[in-house]
């Protein structure tokens, strides 16, 4: 195959806004995009509150100061400042921008784009799009690809970079309708797979595609990995699926109560309530369950979102999903009944280490969007920037990529590289004497993360659940795929997905032990304080050995200084 100048890995939000922009940097360049899934199913579709930009249309005095000040606050001062700035400044443009493709933003009476509070924000400023925000701006960046002349190649399974000693030549990927390995040889790749709180399975608001898979290929391929330690739990996942109900519930008006009847965030957060930033809510919620103050139920613990208050039309006009969902999945309608919520993993702060541009340490690789870590979001990502991450990002990468392509001059791609990944593959379907199934080993790494690795953190917990990642890991080696097609063998997806969970599993929990202290979405119930002296700091993860060997790097400050994070 004639080599590409840019492969971009991952068809959600980042990918799709890098090859839209590439190409509008150099309309000559040859730019391909390998999606999991089609495009327009990637798991932006799921992002469903809006992007946060300091247009002030619903607060006049709203600025960018005020948005960038939110963000580094809520990030318990562990974001970068100055890519945070990047972030927040751009977001203005990034909303307008795609309002001119034709973006259906929810507007107000004055025609303006419609913004709604978010927790941690000072100002209301999350743009919307009802409650279907990330699937619109997923179907316009699609629609701007195939305009500008973007291949596509659907169903692929992203395997490894081809590496020419530290140079990437390329990627070597799976053509799941086939079952081919098929070689990328490329001058440039940007990885924008997404994120990995799928490891938590079980209680995860994350589609079933979020394995890791650009962190992990990278991880292994030795491009170091940073703050892995720090995943998310929102708030309010649905009680018996862990399906997102967006903070835009709570930015209009949602109250969360417990089975005494009271609204406890005043507890928590009394000026900012159920708006409070998630980390904080969602160990309130947590809290609340732990303490007895929860409902009882056969699929576990939960508290209420109760809604009946906005009344029907709002939440018919604004929540129009989250109401469906409701309906669905728990058989309850909000207009009439309390929502069963509870905490669920939810985002990956950590990911690949790179630069404000997406350069990662090797040469021609890049990420950008949940998949990378350019550090907006610190220890704690605010409701409302993980859209404008991807976006904001998506485009400086891709532009980065596109005028740097011209540099590299990757060499072919090894027949003999397909052969062996060919080969490994097929062994997974050998007969074997002791053998393991996926999904017992898949249901197993939940289920330890989220009682050792969860919200609460302890050493003795952490530890336990560092001994349970190392035995699955050895299971694995006796892992077999019973499928043996070739075509969608979707058996032996799920197998490769696991191995990159086992491999990023273990690069959280070996963070979070290593972290002695409570910050942001990480919280040591034997470390319950921030220590700035000792751990105002990034934490780095290379592959050394088959394990991650950690290593620390520090915070970029800016016009802001350490202070006590309050609500």
């Amino acid at each position: 195959m004639k080599p590409f100048d840019i492969v971009i890995v991952g068809g959600g939000g980042s990918g799709l806004y890098a090859a839209m922009e590439a190409m509008k940097t150099n309309p000559n360049l040859n730019i391909a995009v390998l999606s999991k899934v089609y495009p327009n199913r990637s798991h932006t579709s799921a992002a469903q509150g809006g992007a946060n930009a300091a247009l002030a249309n619903k607060a006049k005095d709203d600025t960018v100061e005020m948005h960038i000040f939110d963000t580094i606050k809520g990030s318990d001062y562990l974001a970068d400042q100055d890519a945070v700035e990047v972030l927040c400044s751009e977001a203005p443009k990034i909303i307008r921008e795609l309002d001119n493709m034709g973006t259906p933003w929810s507007r107000m009476d004055d025609k303006t784009i419609a913004q709604r509070p978010f927790g941690g924000a000072g100002r209301p400023r999350c743009c919307y799009c009802a409650d279907k925000t990330g699937h619109t701006i997923l179907q316009t960046l699609y629609e701007q690809c195939l305009r500008k002349g973007v291949f596509f190649f659907n169903e692929y399974f992203a395997l490894d970079l081809s590496l020419d000693g530290s140079r990437s030549r390329g990627l070597i990927a799976m053509n799941m309708k086939t079952g081919k390995v098929e070689a990328f040889p490329a001058k440039t790749v940007i990885f924008a797979t997404g994120g990995y709180a799928k490891m938590y399975w079980n209680r995860s608001s994350n589609a079933a595609g979020n394995t890791g898979d650009g962190q992990a290929i990278a991880y292994r391929a030795g491009i170091p990995l940073k703050d892995m330690e720090f995943v998310q739990f929102h708030p309010t996942g649905l009680r018996k699926s862990g399906l997102l109900v967006t903070e835009g519930a709570r930015g209009e008006g949602g109250y969360l109560v417990n089975a005494e009847g009271e609204r406890f965030m005043k507890r928590y957060a009394p000026e900012k309530m159920e708006l409070g930033p998630r980390d904080l809510v969602s160990r309130s919620l947590e809290t609340e369950i732990l303490e007895g103050r929860g409902f009882d139920s056969p699929a576990g613990k939960y508290l209420h979102l109760d809604l009946r208050h906005l009344g029907a039309d709002i939440i018919k006009s604004r929540l129009p999903q989250i109401r469906e969902m409701c309906m669905y999945f728990e058989g309850v309608d909000p207009i009439e009944e309390p929502v069963p919520v509870r905490p669920t993993a939810h985002y990956s702060m950590g990911g690949i280490d790179t630069d404000n541009f997406g350069r990662t340490i090797m040469e021609g690789v890049y990420a950008a969007g949940e998949c990378g870590c350019v550090s907006v979001h610190g220890a704690n990502r605010l409701g409302g920037n993980s859209l404008l991450d991807i976006l904001v990002f998506g485009r400086i990468t891709g532009r980065a990529a596109a005028e740097e392509a011209g540099k590299f001059n990757p060499s072919a791609i090894p027949a003999s590289e397909v052969t062996d990944k060919e080969q490994e593959l097929r062994s997974f379907m050998q007969p074997r004497g002791h053998y393991e199934r996926y999904g017992t080993l898949r249901e197993d790494l939940g289920h330890t993360l989220g009682a050792n690795v969860g919200i609460f953190r302890e050493a003795s917990k952490i530890k336990q659940g560092i001994a349970d990642i190392e035995s699955l890991q050895d299971r694995f080696q006796h892992v077999r795929v019973f499928d043996t097609g070739d075509i969608y063998n979707t058996n032996l997806l799920q197998v490769l997905e696991l191995k990159n969970m086992l491999d990023l599993s273990e690069t959280v929990a070996e963070g979070a032990l290593s972290r002695e202290e409570s910050r942001g979405s990480h919280t040591r119930t034997d470390f319950p304080t921030r220590d700035d002296e000792k751990w105002h700091k990034h934490t780095i993860y290379t592959y050394e050995g088959g394990r991650p060997k950690l290593a620390y790097k520090p915070v970029t400050m800016g016009r802001y200084e350490l202070q006590e994070r309050t609500y």
